[in-house]
């Protein structure tokens, strides 16, 4: 046999070994497939759309939204503990604006049973009064004081004397940080937009606070002025020397600061 055919069978001998080792291996086994479990989920009570401040819920503003269990807001309308909850809800008000999908909790609304709105979100304790304003922007911060701002109660009185000729007017403030229920009829912002100036504002007040106000409207003209956000939160104090004057059976008194 030539060396040519040796070389040959030897290769092919080679080859043919090299294929049954690699028939007889075991092929890999496929890699497991990731399994993903969905996770449990409760249906919670949420607005359907965005429902404004004061507006009264009807079904149709109502929806059912499936939650993930483990992130439930507390506090929050859910079908296992309240399955008629719908009928529940149906024509109670929004004493706060509701955004859409967001989970509804039974303290942003209230049943007025027939009273007004304003006397049913009005916390315990508080009073409402409105006062006059000028609808021309003088006494309202150029009409730029909208409901849920805080403002300080400036009262404007003219002196008894006057110096050569001229009137001479003295403003203090009364009544420092508070808040701003309504102007004219209007209780909301609408749509991130000024509300139509009215020529009064609403104004929420502790009893005192209230006696200071009415007594203010009578003795001098009353303005607003606006507080920045930043320092809404902070306590007011009027002017050292604020107060009123008291006039009884003709005898003068300064009533207390606040």
């Amino acid at each position: 046999m030539s060396p040519a055919r040796i070389i040959i069978l030897v290769i092919a001998l080679v080859a043919g070994l090299g294929a049954a080792l690699l028939i007889q291996r075991p092929a890999k086994a496929p890699p497991p497939v990731a399994r993903f479990e969905p996770a449990p989920t409760v249906p919670v009570l949420v607005a359907a759309a965005d429902i404004p401040l004061g507006n009264t819920l009807s079904a149709a503003d109502l929806r059912w939204l499936d939650w993930p269990l483990a992130s439930v807001p507390a506090g929050v309308i859910r079908r296992d503990e309240t399955p008629g909850a719908e009928a529940e809800i149906a024509g109670q008000l929004a004493r706060q604006p509701l955004l859409a999908a967001e989970p509804l909790r039974r303290e942003k609304l209230i049943r007025t049973d027939g009273t007004g709105f304003l006397s049913a979100v009005l916390p315990t304790g508080k009073r409402a009064i409105a006062i006059s304003t000028d609808s021309r922007g003088a006494s309202t911060a150029g009409g730029f004081i909208l409901p849920n701002d805080r403002v300080d109660v400036v009262r404007t009185t003219k002196e008894d004397t006057t110096v050569n000729q001229n009137e001479n007017y003295v403003s203090e403030i009364i009544i420092a940080n508070v808040r701003v229920l309504a102007i004219g009829q209007n209780i909301q912002e609408r749509n991130g937009e000024k509300v139509v100036i009215g020529e009064t504002a609403t104004l929420e007040l502790d009893p005192r606070q209230v006696e200071i106000v009415a007594q203010a409207q009578k003795s001098g003209a009353l303005s607003l002025a606006l507080r920045s956000l930043k320092d809404a939160g902070e306590a007011g104090r009027p002017s050292e020397d604020s107060g009123l004057t008291i006039v009884r059976y003709g005898v003068s008194s300064r009533s207390g600061k606040q």
